[in-house]
């Protein structure tokens, strides 16, 4: 089993705060076997696929009182008729206890949440494997960016297309259907793709409805079902108000390279396509570090753009340049976005070997550093 204490300690950290832990991720992300890691000695862990897992907590007091064990973990809990009727009689009667629930998405997405449990939950959502885990799973980054960073991928000696194609099927049988009731696979692996192959560009609906041969509605209620459950991220626009940036449009973001590499057939990889992937993983590793800061691009009407801007306090404003190979930065866009927004500091994140460094672009102060560099 790898240790992924990163992920521990996000667990325990929301353990702190609230007596339940909510662990999302997409499908086969490793959340059980996250969860299994804590420790059969401290662990009483209920596998909610299991038929019988409905009968055991059917009187959720009497459950929890038998329980002899300091954490509980309900895995795949939607699953249940009822789940939150029974994780809110172990936060509200027995606060001793530890609870910590897997799902594949946010806990409202399900209709059988009736209550969301404000107040008694912290969010933890595990991406696939970040850069500063890939030593663990003894890998290097260019694995990594081709087969992506679901462990079972990842692990692979070889990039099998079979895998990629039964988790999407898999992803709509289990998920996308029991949760939104969708009944249509090939349409809505359709438009999967079609944003897999657009991946770190800017979505119009329109545009992405008529190439794909869907309504517009049905492709705004699949792309709510597809934030929903964490297999897309859309990043919004930065603006300050001014007349020459762009105020709507988002760019969508596939959730793991390996799906974005398979989608757009690259095996194996070229320099090129490195570094539209390691941007990829640049946005994975800030979702998962700063999960509370949005995310967001800025882009003028001239053409101008950044990769990403974290708006912190008051005006100050971080901008996160990527690119894999450092030498290709060009600072003319980031120059244009200083002299409206001042205040902040400037990343360079680049698959680095040795420690991070400053210099000085165009009047610009820059740090050059991996993802780890980035300051909260």
């Amino acid at each position: 089993m790898i240790h992924r204490p990163f992920w521990i300690n996000r667990i325990e950290a929301a353990w702190k705060e609230a007596p339940i832990a909510w662990l999302s991720g997409v499908r086969r992300a490793g959340k059980t076997t996250l969860a299994q890691s804590l420790g059969e000695e401290r662990t009483h862990y209920v596998n909610c696929d299991l038929p019988a897992a409905e009968d055991m907590v059917r009187d959720p007091a009497l459950f929890y009182r038998d329980c002899q064990k300091p954490v509980v973990v309900f895995d795949e809990i939607q699953q249940l008729r009822d789940p939150s009727r029974v994780l809110k009689i172990g936060a509200d009667l027995f606060p001793d206890l530890k609870i910590l629930a897997t799902g594949s998405s946010t806990l409202a997405a399900s209709k059988k949440f009736r209550d969301t449990l404000t107040g008694r939950k912290r969010q933890v959502h595990l991406s696939p494997a970040l850069l500063g885990e890939l030593e663990a799973f003894s890998v290097k980054l260019p694995k990594r960016l081709l087969h992506g960073g679901l462990p079972q991928a990842l692990l692979a000696e070889t990039k099998k297309p079979s895998f990629y194609r039964e988790w999407m099927d898999s992803f709509f049988a289990r998920d996308i259907q029991r949760l939104f009731g969708f009944r249509d696979l090939d349409r809505f692996n359709a438009l999967l793709e079609y944003l897999l192959r657009q991946s770190g560009g800017q979505l119009e609906v329109s545009r992405t409805a008529s190439a794909v041969g869907i309504s517009r509605p049905t492709v705004e209620s699949h792309l709510r079902a597809l934030e929903i459950t964490h297999a897309i991220t859309l990043v919004r626009p930065f603006h300050g108000g001014g007349q020459k940036e762009l105020v709507k449009q988002p760019k969508v973001y596939g959730f793991d390279t390996g799906f974005v590499s398979f989608a757009r057939g690259w095996e194996p990889l070229r320099p090129g396509d490195c570094g539209s992937l390691w941007e990829h993983l640049v946005l994975e590793h800030l979702q998962a570090h700063q999960p509370d800061t949005p995310v967001h691009y800025w882009r003028d009407k001239a053409g101008n753009e950044v990769d990403f801007v974290l708006a912190r306090r008051r005006e100050m404003v971080d901008v996160i340049e990527c690119k894999w190979n450092p030498d290709a930065f060009d600072a003319r866009a980031l120059a244009v976005f200083r002299s409206y927004y001042p205040k902040g500091r400037n990343y360079l994140v680049t698959p680095l070997e040795g420690p991070a460094y400053r210099k000085r672009v165009a009047n610009l102060e820059i740090l050059v550093c991996v993802p780890e560099g980035i300051e909260g």
